[in-house]
């Protein structure tokens, strides 16, 4: 006598897209927290470097958010990787011919713009956290956070990689935003129109928000 596996929402393709929805708002909340922290530097050394001082100075706290954030990556990638083998099963062979209307150069890229920012997270942490890319143009000092910013950022092409990566976090952005609504039942036909706008809104948000650091350092605003 066999018996049906207990199916939970966590199984479902709702439910999957419900987990990628709320990870992807921690990891969002913790990405707005991060720019205004970067942005401080246009106050001045002492500001941004207090800010440092202060999140080092509870360790409980700051390990605490890291854990956090950490199983909300793990999530957000699971979920978006079972998605993904999901629709490609649902449709093995693809299509004759590739329309795409109905959805836009974000939504098809949302994949590669994952793996990108993935990949730039990791280059961040050795960079700024670990200090492992100092020698690379650049000196780190593990306390002023000030330097690390201006010195690394008036290397170039290390100016260039934030830029780049603020701008598939935008795009990546723009999609998840307009997802989130519609995974958590936000989006109404009446409204989409006005939620599409504040996709767009946020993602130029955050996208201005951290591009303008590498940007004053290169030009000279900040020294």
């Amino acid at each position: 006598m066999s018996s049906a596996a207990t199916v939970t929402l966590r199984d479902t393709t709702i439910g999957k897209k419900m987990m990628m929805a709320v990870s992807g708002l921690v990891l969002f909340g913790f990405s707005i927290v991060h720019m205004l922290g970067n942005m401080q530097i246009f106050v001045g050394r002492e500001a941004i470097n207090s800010y440092h001082v202060l999140l080092y100075g509870l360790p409980t706290l700051l390990w605490s958010a890291r854990i956090v954030l950490l199983a909300a990556l793990v999530a957000h990638v699971v979920s978006a990787y079972q998605l993904t083998v999901i629709n490609k099963r649902a449709r093995p062979l693809g299509y004759a011919r590739s329309h795409h209307a109905a959805t836009s150069y974000a939504a098809r890229t949302m994949v590669v713009s994952g793996v990108l920012l993935f990949l730039y997270l990791v280059h961040h942490i050795a960079h700024m956290t670990l200090g492992y890319t100092r020698g690379l143009g650049y000196a780190h000092d593990h306390v002023d956070v000030y330097a690390n910013l201006v010195q690394s950022y008036r290397v170039p092409w290390m100016a260039l990689i934030s830029v780049v990566a603020a701008l598939v976090f935008g795009s990546h952005v723009r999609h998840g935003a307009w997802s989130t609504f519609q995974s958590l039942g936000v989006s109404y036909r009446r409204y989409d129109t006005a939620l599409r706008g504040a996709a767009v809104g946020i993602a130029a948000f955050v996208t201005l928000g951290y591009v303008s650091v590498p940007l004053a350092v290169m030009f000279g605003f900040v020294r």
